[in-house]
C-alpha cells in the first residue's frame, strides 16, 4: 500500500451512479493511489449526497442560487480547504469557466457518454447523447474520460471504451449499457492513473 494518496473531490448533480463506481473501485482496490475526501453537489436533493454519506465521505452543497457569481469561488475555497489534488466531474451539470479550469489545470477529469469527438460539446449530455447516436445510426458508441478545460468535452482524452449498439436499442437501454460496460470501468481506471501521476509528480 502506498502511504501517500491523492485527495479526490467528486462534483455531482444527480443520482451519483458514477460516484458509486468510484467508491466501489476504491473499496475493491482498483483505486489505490487516491482517496475520495469530499463530494460537492450543486443540487440540494441530489441522491449522490446520500451515496457519499453512506460511504462516510464528507459532503457539501454549493448552489448557484445561493452563491450567484461567487459560485466557482466558493467551490475553489472548499477544494483548497480540503487540500484537494484531483477533481472528478461525475454527472456535474455545470460548464466551468476558463478561470476555474486554468486554476486546476490537468487536475479536473470528466466522463462523457460517447466516443469523443462524436456526440459531444455544448448541449450533449445525459440521454441527449444516446438519442443523437441512435438517430445517426452508429453501430458503436462508448464513453470517454478526458481532462476538463473551458471547452465542453474539449480536453485531452485519458481513456475510451467502445460499446456496441444493437437493433431495437432505446436511448435508455443504450445509456445503461454504456454506463455498465464503459463509464463504470474507465472512470475508476482514469482516477487511479491520474492519482498515481499526481503522487509521483506533484506538478502534472
Amino acid at each position: 500500500m502506498k502511504e501517500k494518496k491523492a485527495n479526490i473531490a467528486v462534483l455531482v448533480s444527480g443520482t451519483g451512479t458514477n460516484l458509486q463506481a468510484i467508491i466501489d473501485a476504491q473499496k475493491s482496490g482498483v483505486i489505490k493511489s487516491g482517496e475520495i475526501k469530499l463530494v460537492i453537489s450543486n443540487k440540494k436533493d441530489a441522491y449522490a449526497i446520500t451515496r457519499a454519506q453512506d460511504a462516510g465521505i464528507k459532503t457539501t452543497v454549493i448552489t448557484k442560487q445561493e452563491y450567484g457569481e461567487e459560485f466557482e469561488n466558493r467551490i475553489t475555497e472548499v477544494l483548497n480547504e480540503n487540500s484537494i489534488d484531483l477533481i472528478v466531474l461525475a454527472g456535474f451539470m455545470v460548464i466551468l469557466t476558463r478561470r476555474f479550469t486554468e486554476t486546476f489545470k490537468n487536475r479536473i477529469i470528466n466522463v462523457h457518454p460517447s466516443l469523443i469527438p462524436s456526440f459531444c460539446g455544448e448541449g450533449f449530455y445525459g440521454l441527449r447523447v444516446h438519442k443523437a447516436a441512435l438517430r445517426k445510426g452508429v453501430k458503436v458508441t462508448g464513453a470517454t474520460v478526458h481532462f476538463v478545460n473551458e471547452i465542453p468535452d474539449g480536453g485531452e482524452i485519458i481513456e475510451q471504451k467502445a460499446v456496441r449498439v444493437y437493433p431495437g436499442d432505446t436511448p435508455e437501454k443504450l445509456q445503461k449499457r454504456v454506463m455498465r460496460q464503459a463509464e463504470w470501468k474507465i472512470l475508476p481506471k482514469a482516477v487511479e492513473t491520474i492519482s498515481e501521476r499526481i503522487i509521483d509528480n506533484e506538478h502534472l
